[in-house]
């Protein structure tokens, strides 16, 4: 009889690789969160083993109802839209909706793994370091990342928490199922149709001296490792705090498009566009997770290398129009 788990935003690009994470390490007891009036989403989730579905505006009156049979709460639901400027959309949703959470949480005795973001690291002034110490002085570049920002401080404020809490600071991550998130989809799902579709791949110029064009570099994480690292801390619950999740590695762009084309059999054709100027001052030219705090805190595993990532994605999800 394994525990019931609450998975927030279960509908989405990490959720819905959550729920099958969990399935194939035998956690069937889920119940599913989200918002499922968005039709385009609903192959995210039917078709998994899960117990029930919860409208997200329900969700703190149903903890209240059922926290007895609730082991653990993964909260993934999130506005990620990093374009989308109205701060009061973010506080509404990440930030009043988690402190909620967090709440009931520590009420009913109730551990909780949440998702945090890499985008609270703003160009990286102050490195790319979990430490607790570096977040009140961090400085996020749009309101998405402040919002994830703001959540961090204010559990690092609170004098009663969870008796184990995790707030992962996910990289670039990428995978399949991140099909209805248009613009804000992976590089590697944006590749992959612009070469489907033209036969070439559009990278951004570089508007930075000493940095050649495509040299952008990021770490990208496939949304699998990201599951496992989940399944782990919950299983594990080792000291509780803010955990990077990256592989550790930062890879180019242009290594990203290469393998994508590679993963195609295609010929790689790429050109360069300008960055679009209402990002381009605030476009990372590098990110790479320190990975120290998790490794020590026992996650052993390998992540899984941009190469292999791509060309499971591009292979078995993408060419064959397949959802996980």
């Amino acid at each position: 009889m394994h525990p019931m788990i609450v998975i927030t935003g279960a509908a989405g690009f990490i959720g819905s690789n959550m729920i099958t994470g969990l399935n194939s390490a035998g956690y069937h007891d889920l119940v599913l969160v989200d918002d499922f009036s968005r039709k385009e989403r609903e192959r995210n989730w039917t078709g998994k083993r899960h117990t029930m579905l919860v409208d997200r505006r329900e969700l703190s009156k149903w903890i209240a109802e059922n926290h007895r049979r609730v082991q653990m709460i993964i909260h993934l639901g999130a506005r990620t839209d990093t374009t989308e400027l109205d701060w009061d959309v973010f506080l509404e949703l990440n930030l009043n909706y988690s402190k909620k959470l967090f709440d009931q949480c520590v009420e009913y005795g109730l551990p909780l793994i949440y998702a945090s973001s890499a985008a609270t690291y703003g160009l990286g002034e102050k490195g790319y370091v979990d430490s607790h110490r570096v977040v009140p002085g961090l400085k996020p570049l749009n309101p998405y990342g402040r919002s994830k920002n703001e959540f961090d401080r204010w559990v690092l404020e609170q004098k009663r928490t969870p008796f184990f809490w995790a707030g992962l600071k996910f990289f670039n991550v990428y995978g399949p199922n991140e099909y209805h998130k248009g613009r804000m989809a992976s590089v590697v799902y944006h590749a992959y149709n612009q070469i489907a579709e033209t036969g070439g791949m559009k990278l951004f110029r570089s508007h930075r001296p000493g940095i050649e064009d495509g040299m952008q570099a990021r770490d990208f994480i496939y949304v699998k490792d990201v599951a496992d690292v989940i399944i782990y801390l919950m299983g594990n619950r080792p000291g509780s705090g803010l955990y990077n999740l990256g592989t550790g590695q930062a890879r180019t762009f242009m290594d990203l498009a290469l393998h994508t084309f590679s993963a195609m059999g295609k010929k790689p054709s790429i050109s360069f566009v300008d960055t679009p100027e209402d990002i381009r001052d605030k476009y990372q030219y590098f990110t790479e997770a320190d990975m120290r705090k998790l490794r020590k805190a026992g996650y052993g595993k390998r992540f899984t290398s941009l190469e292999a990532g791509v060309e499971e994605y591009v292979q078995h999800y993408l060419m064959e129009n397949n959802i996980n």
